[in-house]
């Protein structure tokens, strides 16, 4: 998942209001598959972690990957909605600079070491058969996933703004089920797409030198700790200030 932007907002909101003006017998499911399509297509530090897994580990590592991430995100949506009143105080407070600080902390110090991991030789089958992968493999893969969501603390705000985006459209089918609904459609779209990356990213494995992954490690080492550094500086200049 990546960082939520007020342009990325502005658009789904659009997005929406066009579906529902322009195509008003249409239900939630489509501006949910809308609105899952727009965020899947912004970019952020998970999204090259996935590219890695899949050029390296193959596709169903890199699904394993993302099952955990979804899982995380769903996690992310239930505390969104459960303490709804109180994700809402926490997002426009000072208290979630130490959120903030916290989730910097922890991508600075992933960014650190992929930057400086060194990268492995891939190893391509002759049948085009993907490297050998144990269950336990797959479950610590989908633990990774499930983490680095998980070190992002910012990304239940990321929810919350996506379920306010569609309260009100949720407000008037005044039921829970619609909830469900329009966010199920979120995710079912968002790890749709994020299987095209995947098998998109499976097409370049005869291209992948050792080189070319030491390069992609310190590309991701650098994402991390860039996005490590808006989050600290954002904790830091909200506490200061």
């Amino acid at each position: 998942m990546c960082f939520f932007s007020a342009s990325a907002l502005f658009l789904i909101n659009e997005s929406l209001t066009l579906c529902k003006h322009q195509l008003p017998n249409m239900d939630l499911i489509l501006k949910g598959i809308v609105t899952g399509f727009i965020l899947s297509i912004m970019i952020g530090p998970v999204f090259f972690v996935l590219l890695e897994t899949s050029i390296r580990k193959g596709v169903k590592a890199a699904i394993a990957f993302d099952t955990g991430v979804l899982l995380n995100d769903i996690l992310y949506i239930l505390i969104a909605y459960v303490f709804y009143n109180q994700v809402e105080q926490l997002s426009s407070g000072d208290d979630n600079s130490v959120l903030r600080l916290i989730g910097g902390v922890l991508f600075f110090v992933y960014g650190i070491f992929t930057f400086f991991k060194k990268a492995q030789d891939i190893f391509i089958h002759e049948d085009g058969a993907e490297p050998a992968t144990n269950v336990k493999g797959y479950l610590l893969l989908g633990l990774k996933g499930f983490l680095l969501n998980l070190a992002n603390p910012m990304i239940v705000f990321y929810w919350f703004s996506v379920m306010t985006l569609g309260s009100k459209d949720v407000t008037e089918e005044g039921t829970f089920t619609a909830m469900i609904v329009f966010i199920s459609s979120i995710l079912i779209t968002f790890f749709s797409v994020d299987l095209l990356k995947i098998f998109g990213a499976k097409s370049l494995r005869p291209l992948v030198t050792t080189r070319l992954l030491k390069g992609l490690n310190q590309l991701i080492g650098i994402v991390f700790v860039a996005f490590a550094l808006v989050l600290i500086s954002q904790a830091i200049i909200a506490l200061v200030g």
